[in-house]
C-alpha cells in the first residue's frame, strides 16, 4: 500500500514536494500538537493550492492509503497524522481576505486563530473562536467552535456563511445555506468527515475592545470558591463569560466583558471576591493577549488527554469530584477547566447544526497535560476516571473537538441517534468508502 501511495502521488504531477522518510524537513512536519501523537507517515504533502489537494485525495484515495488532514495539528487524539499514510498539511493555504462592504471574511483551510484575530481586531471586528492561537481554525470550525466570544455572537459555526470543500472524489464543491444545504447542515460540529475545507467566509462582527479581570485563590478555599462563584454566574448578562481553571496551583477565575466598559467593574470585581486570599484583578488586556495568554502552556510537543462534557448547572457532586480529582492529579499541570456557555449560543435551534449541546450551560473539560513519556499511563488513566465521573452530571451531547480517544462511540455520543443517523447518510453520500476516517468518525450509512 505504501509504494502504491507513493506511485500515486507520482503520477498525480503534485506542484509541490512529496515529503518521505531521509527528507531534511521529514521531522518537521511529520510532528503534531500533541506529544503522544508520535507517528510516520509514509509521505506529507504541503499544498499551495486546492488544485494540489484534490490531486492529492484523489492519490489516496486510488491507493487505499489511510489520509490525515491537518490544519493546525491539534487533534487531541493525533489524528491529523498516521503510521504509513498520507498525511496532506494545508499550513501553507492560509490566506485571509476581508470584504469590509459585505464585513464578510475569507479564511484559507490552514490557518490559526492567531492569524484571524490579527487580521481582524485591529480593523474593529471579531468572528467568536477557540482561546489557543496556535490552533487551526479547520478543525476548531468544523466542531462547533468556542470561546470567549461565544455568549456574545455565538459558536464559530453560527458565523459560518460558507465554505469551500474537496470531496473524496476529488471535486470542489461550495456549501452554504442555499447551496449544497445538507453539507452546510453537517459541516457545522460534523467535524472532517465530509471533505478538506480549503476556504471558510465568516460573518464578521463589530468589536471595539474587552475589559477582563482574573484571579487565583488557593487550592484549599476550592470549597469555598466554587459554590460561589456558580451562584454568582446565574442570570449574567451575556456581555460576560467566565471561564475557571482549577489544578494543582489553585483556582483561577477569568472574567471577561464585551459590553459598555463603563458597567464592567461592577460587573467583574465580584469575582474577585469569592473568598479570602485571591491574587489579581482587572486587567488591561486586548483582545489578542487574551487569545494567546495561554499559547506556551499548551506549547507544542507536550503531552495531552481531555475528556469533556456539558452540564446544565455546575452541581454540589460536580464540585466534590474537581476537588478530589486534583487533590490526587499525577502531575502539577492536571486540570478541570470550565467554560461558561449560554447567552447566543442556545439562539440557535439544536437541530439547525450537526453540534449538539446548545442548551448546555457549560463546557468541562478533564485534562491532565504532562512532559515526561513515563507519566502516560498515569496521567491517561486520571483523565479517564475523572472524566467518568464528571460525566456523570453530563446532559445528552458532546464537543467531538477535545476527547482524547476515538471509537465510534464518541461521534455517536456527541451527536444523539437522529442526527447521526443523518450524518451517516450524507456520509454514504459522499464519502461512501470512509476516506475521511481520522476523525471522530462517522460511518456510512444508507
Amino acid at each position: 500500500m505504501s509504494n502504491s501511495l507513493l506511485e500515486a502521488l507520482s503520477a498525480a504531477e503534485l506542484h509541490c514536494p512529496v515529503i518521505t522518510a531521509g527528507d531534511p524537513d521529514y521531522d518537521r512536519y511529520r510532528h503534531v500538537w500533541n506529544g503522544i501523537a508520535d507517528r510516520l507517515p509514509r509521505a506529507i504533502v504541503r499544498p499551495q493550492d486546492v488544485e494540489d489537494v484534490q490531486k492529492a485525495v484523489r492519490a489516496a484515495a486510488a491507493s487505499g492509503a489511510l489520509l490525515a488532514v491537518r490544519g493546525g495539528g491539534h487533534s487531541l487524539p493525533g489524528l491529523s497524522t498516521c503510521n504509513d499514510g498520507l498525511v496532506l498539511d494545508l499550513s501553507l493555504i492560509r490566506p485571509i481576505v476581508i470584504d469590509n462592504q459585505a464585513q464578510t471574511v475569507d479564511v484559507g483551510g490552514g490557518a490559526l486563530l492567531g492569524d484571524l484575530d490579527r487580521a481582524t481586531v485591529p480593523r474593529g471586528y471579531i468572528v467568536p473562536a477557540g482561546v489557543i492561537s496556535h490552533t487551526g481554525i479547520a478543525g476548531l470550525t468544523l466542531g462547533g467552535g468556542m470561546g470567549w466570544a461565544s455568549r456574545k455572537y455565538g459558536l464559530t459555526i453560527d458565523s459560518l456563511l460558507g465554505a469551500e470543500i474537496v470531496l473524496a472524489s476529488g471535486d470542489i464543491t461550495w456549501t452554504s445555506p442555499t447551496w449544497n444545504p445538507e453539507l452546510f447542515w453537517a459541516i457545522r460540529g460534523g467535524g472532517g468527515n465530509f471533505g478538506v475545507v480549503t476556504r471558510f467566509r465568516f460573518q464578521l462582527h463589530p468589536f471595539d475592545g474587552i475589559v477582563a479581570g482574573q484571579w487565583n485563590y488557593p487550592f484549599s478555599s476550592a470549597r469555598q470558591v466554587l459554590p460561589v462563584l456558580r451562584d454568582l454566574l446565574r442570570q449574567q448578562s451575556r456581555d460576560l463569560t467566565v471561564s475557571f481553571t482549577a489544578s494543582q496551583s489553585g483556582i483561577a477565575v477569568t472574567a471577561v466583558w464585551f459590553g459598555d466598559s463603563a458597567h464592567a467593574p461592577a460587573t467583574l470585581l465580584p469575582f474577585g471576591t469569592l473568598a479570602h486570599g485571591a491574587g489579581g484583578g482587572l486587567e488591561n488586556l486586548s483582545y489578542l493577549t487574551l487569545q494567546s495568554r495561554n499559547d506556551a502552556a499548551y506549547a507544542w510537543s507536550r503531552r495531552y488527554y481531555a475528556k469533556g462534557g456539558f452540564w446544565s448547572e455546575i452541581s454540589d457532586q460536580a464540585i466534590g469530584h474537581i476537588i478530589d480529582a486534583i487533590a490526587h492529579a499525577p502531575a502539577p499541570d492536571c486540570e478541570i477547566y470550565v467554560l461558561q456557555l449560554g447567552g447566543a449560543i442556545g439562539d440557535v435551534a439544536d437541530e439547525a447544526t450537526a453540534y449538539t449541546g446548545r442548551n448546555a450551560g457549560f463546557y468541562w473539560l478533564c485534562e491532565p497535560i504532562w512532559d515526561d513519556s513515563t507519566g502516560d499511563d498515569g496521567c491517561i488513566e486520571w483523565g479517564r476516571r475523572n472524566g467518568r465521573l464528571l460525566s456523570d452530571g453530563s446532559i445528552p451531547g458532546n464537543y467531538v473537538n477535545e476527547q482524547g480517544d476515538t471509537g465510534s462511540h464518541i461521534a455517536r455520543d456527541a451527536y444523539g441517534h437522529e442526527k447521526y443517523q443523518r450524518l451517516a447518510r450524507l456520509k454514504a453520500r459522499l464519502d461512501p468508502a470512509n476516506l475521511f476516517r481520522l476523525n471522530q468518525n462517522i460511518e456510512p450509512q444508507e
